[in-house]
């Protein structure tokens, strides 16, 4: 792995794509041995899970379902503290025991607004959430990230679906912002 430039950031190599195998691998298991007689409904929030998600299905040994939401809330390197909701859930969850699939949680503001929109709206059985990446020195919210693959510093990370301001996500390693650039 060599340092990128994708738009006007460097980037240096953080997670060789092995690396992140194994720990969606562990994080498929994990979660097989809570839902293993059950049936669960993986919601991936697009689009920056798309890799994670992918891998993570391949890997579960179990039956499930699958469903997706689109919600943003980063304008290039910074989040906005806004999230906006871009596409309907694509899967009824009344009823179902329902794990919300994330490449990263930061601020956890877009978990937080999609536990209110489910538990208000569609009425699941119940709600956990798996998230690749976990940013704790800026995660501030009382509710639980259930399954944590990695906690990252924090520091704007490409690559495997994550992208700066659309490009890097076909990535499969991960990258992370250079020193002496913006963190956010």
């Amino acid at each position: 792995m060599e340092s990128i430039k994708v738009h006007d950031k460097s980037f240096v190599p953080y997670l060789k794509h092995e690396e992140i195998l194994t720990i969606v691998d562990r994080m498929a298991k994990e979660v097989y041995e809570e839902y293993k007689d059950e049936r669960p409904v993986f919601i991936g929030v697009l689009s920056g899970v798309i890799q994670f998600f992918s891998d993570f299905i391949k890997a579960y040994p179990g039956e499930c379902e699958l469903g997706f939401i689109k919600m943003s809330s980063y304008v290039g390197t910074e989040s906005s503290g806004i999230v906006f909701k871009e596409m309907e859930l694509t899967k009824d969850i009344k009823d179902r025991h329902i794990i919300l699939m994330e490449d990263i949680v930061d601020t956890g503001n877009t978990i937080e607004n999609l536990f209110t929109y489910f538990k208000e709206t569609q009425r699941p059985k119940s709600i956990k959430v798996a998230s690749l990446l976990l940013k704790p020195d800026v995660y501030k919210k009382e509710f639980k990230i259930d399954y944590v693959g990695k906690e990252i510093p924090n520091k704007f990370v490409l690559g495997y679906g994550l992208d700066y301001d659309e490009l890097g996500r076909n990535l499969k390693d991960l990258y992370q912002l250079e020193d002496g650039s913006i963190n956010h």
